[in-house]
């Protein structure tokens, strides 16, 4: 196949499976593709934000219905549907970030012989699970790195791990700067935008005391991400102390991750406990919070938790693949073995009973977020990998 030719710009196509993903994770770095000139299409599932976000930024965009689960009829026909799409468009890249749109992406680019065939991994979700489901999908990220002609990780210790169980060769597999999809919007994310009055309407909006020391999660709320054993150290912290509150801002799951009916249950009585629901604005729940907890069994990275650190919070989280990237354990926040509730509750209460270290920890964050994870670095990075990669032909 013949290179790109300088003249005209790179053509990309960027997938995922639902078009939230667009929204919450790749706004800002497909608005500065955009102003780069790269020529960009957009696919996913259908939904107002896809054709939201595409008509915003002046770009194509394609609805293709793709399940999250296994469905081999919907399956079969996005294949196709992608198939054609990749042959009738002739991009030069396509670059998938989601699980299912990665196995269709990958073997669509195959069969329309697309060139360059990219995927980002962002955490696997069969590190968790037992028996034959594990297997099935662990082979899913082996065909993955295989079919696909260039990998990234959002975090150098996910790299590691998926070289290690022997999924993506180290050849293939690398790390744009220190992580992340696209860092953080250090405009967006900065404490004097949200300052403290509006830290103070936050907790007066919540019917949280000034005096109350705020613990925030933001992310999905599922028994992955650690809600139980949160919720479960909160409440031991809550009968030893009484001005102390939990802000949770995010989604339930039901039907992929459902949590226990009694922790369902403290969520909805519990008067200390705040469920926000999703939010286009979590840094304005930021600014009214004392400390950011994320205590999940996995994560790719954990780009919540270097954007709270854009805002000035210290974070504890779980010492697993991903956030151990994410956080600097003594510097920036304290890392906790997974589901360890009372290591969690012992952290959380170092946190809280040092305003000095809290403080210091949180400056410490925020330098951190500025020097390694300024999303413009990181997103001309991602300019310059598709540049490289489309001027070089992929192996099919």
């Amino acid at each position: 196949m013949k290179p790109l030719e300088t003249s005209r710009p790179v053509r990309l196509c960027r997938i995922v499976t639902v078009p939230i993903t667009f929204e919450t994770l790749y706004r800002e770095q497909l608005t500065y593709l955009a102003h780069q000139g790269i020529d960009i299409t957009l696919v996913s599932s259908p939904g107002v934000g896809l054709a939201a976000i595409a008509k915003s930024l002046n770009i194509n965009y394609y609805p293709i219905p793709m399940a999250r689960k296994a469905k081999p009829l919907r399956d079969l026909q996005a294949l196709l549907t992608l198939v054609r799409l990749f042959k009738s468009k002739r991009f030069d890249l396509v670059h998938s970030s989601t699980p299912k749109a990665v196995l269709l992406t990958a073997i669509a680019g195959i069969i329309a012989q697309t060139p360059v065939r990219i995927h980002t991994f962002t955490g696997q979700v069969w590190v968790e699970m037992k028996g034959i489901s594990r297997e099935i999908l662990r082979l899913c990220d082996w065909i993955i790195g295989h079919l696909n002609t260039q990998c990234y990780a959002d975090s150098k210790s996910q790299r590691d791990f998926l070289v290690k169980e022997r999924l993506v060769s180290a050849s293939k597999i690398a790390v744009l700067g220190a992580g992340s999809v696209g860092g953080v919007d250090l405009e967006r994310f900065k404490p004097k935008v949200f300052g403290e009055k509006s830290a103070t309407a936050i907790r007066r909006e919540l019917d949280i005391s000034e005096q109350s020391f705020v613990i925030l999660f933001v992310g999905r709320l599922t028994k992955d991400k650690g809600i139980r054993e949160l919720v479960a150290a909160f409440l031991m912290l809550l009968s030893e102390l009484k001005e102390i509150d939990l802000i949770l801002v995010g989604p339930f799951e039901p039907e992929r991750d459902p949590l226990p009916k009694e922790i369902l249950e403290e969520l909805s009585y519990n008067s200390r406990i705040h469920v926000v629901g999703f939010s286009e604005q979590p840094e304005k729940y930021m600014a009214a919070a004392d400390v950011f907890c994320l205590p999940s069994y996995r994560e790719g990275f954990g780009s919540v938790i270097v954007e709270a650190a854009a805002m000035g919070l210290p974070s504890v989280a779980s010492r697993v693949t991903g956030l151990v990237d994410a956080v600097v354990h003594g510097e920036t926040g304290l890392l906790v073995q997974p589901k360890d509730v009372d290591a969690l509750k012992h952290a959380l209460r170092r946190m809280l009973s040092s305003p000095k270290i809290r403080h210091q920890m949180g400056r410490s964050a925020r330098r951190r977020a500025i020097r390694d994870f300024d999303s413009r670095a990181i997103n001309q990075l991602v300019v310059e990998e598709y540049k490289k990669l489309a001027t070089r032909p992929g192996i099919l």
